[in-house]
């Protein structure tokens, strides 16, 4: 049975992209959500994202990411955000292999 790991990752510095979480636990689905305090927008995407690119989310905007197919996953460490302005944060919750 999978378990559920949940956190929120947070932009200090706009322009600066930060990792999601650094670990390679293989997840089954993710969530992503602008935290509805934002005061901008925040980026989602890999390891080029921007605060001019990548997948927006506007402040309690979400989108979920699932992985249907038991030979198919994807990797927390591959997902970054970035933001518009300092201090903006993505919430999150994943379904994770057991």
């Amino acid at each position: 049975m999978p378990a559920t790991i949940a956190g929120r990752t947070v932009v200090t510095t706009a322009g600066t992209r930060v990792q999601v979480n650094n670990t390679e636990r293989r997840i089954m689905s993710i969530l992503f959500k602008g935290r509805n305090g934002n005061t901008g927008n925040v980026y989602l995407g890999d390891s080029t994202v921007a605060s001019t690119a990548g997948f927006e989310l506007k402040p309690n905007q979400a989108v979920r990411l699932t992985f249907a197919d038991r030979r198919v996953s994807g990797v927390m460490s591959n997902y970054w955000v970035d933001a518009a302005t300092n201090g903006d944060v993505v919430d999150w919750i994943a379904e994770i292999w057991p």
